[in-house]
Formats: structure tokens, C-alpha cells, sequence
């Protein structure tokens, strides 16, 4: 991957949705050259998929935390499987230190994050939850 190649997937985490001739403008390209260069993205598999960015107005709304998790051992693929047949999981992160992974979740109201950690912490192998509600997003890129 070259500078051209970061600048398009930057422009691309901005607005995935973006057509190939305003991305093509914006980098100062021809479209065919920007059409290309995506083609060989997705080939080589740096370019996985595209993916919907919820609005800001629908994001306020909702009740995001980060649940840091202690799995018992042998007990990750479990616990990881587990959580993965949550919707309300994000993402599902393994992380080094006190903790051995980090969830990223997400509720429509407090009510209904309290239950979804409860959920969580009730999962064989979760030996314990560390929970940090988010107060706001300073920015997401």
C-alpha cells in the first residue's frame, strides 16, 4: 500500500458510500485509476467490505459502555461465542493486562444496559465485569 492507497481508504472511512468520481476528484485522479485501485483494495483483502455509519442524531440516543472482562481460563472461545449471539455486543476485543477482554456495547436506554451487562456477567466463564458508561464522544473517525 502506498500514500495513495491510505488517502483513498481515509476518504472512504469517511463516506463509504462516496462514488468512484467523487473520490476520483477529491484525490485528483482519473476515475479509472480510482476504480482500479479499489479493485486491487478488495482483491488483496485490505478492503473487506463497506459498511453503514449510523447518524450522529441516532448515536446520541443511544447508551454505549466498555465492559472489560476476566474470562476464566480455557474458557475464551465459550465466552467469545457467547457474546458474539448478543446484539447488543459491538465489538469484542482480546486485550492484554489486568483484564483479558473488552466489549464495546450498545442499548437503546440505561434500563436496558443494565440488563445487557447483567447478561454478560451471567455468562459461563465470565468470572468478573468492569463496566465504563460513555459520556460522550469527543470523535470518531
Amino acid at each position: 500500500m502506498d500514500d495513495l492507497d491510505q488517502h483513498l481508504l481515509s476518504r472512504l472511512r469517511e463516506n463509504a458510500r462516496a462514488p468512484v468520481a467523487e473520490l476520483a476528484r477529491a484525490l485528483g485522479l482519473s476515475r479509472t485509476t480510482i476504480q482500479s485501485r479499489l479493485a486491487k483494495l478488495e482483491r488483496s483483502g485490505v478492503i473487506a467490505g463497506y459498511s453503514v455509519k449510523l447518524s450522529d442524531q441516532h448515536q446520541a440516543g443511544q447508551v454505549h459502555a466498555y465492559v472489560l472482562l476476566t474470562v476464566e481460563p480455557k474458557q475464551a472461545a465459550a465466552v467469545t461465542a457467547a457474546l458474539k449471539k448478543l446484539s447488543g455486543v459491538r465489538t469484542l476485543q482480546s486485550v492484554s493486562g489486568p483484564f483479558d477482554m473488552v466489549a464495546v456495547v450498545e442499548a437503546g436506554s440505561v434500563s436496558e444496559m443494565d440488563a445487557l451487562i447483567d447478561e454478560i456477567g451471567a455468562v459461563k466463564g465470565v468470572e468478573r465485569t468492569n463496566s465504563s458508561i460513555v459520556l460522550s464522544t469527543k470523535f470518531d473517525r
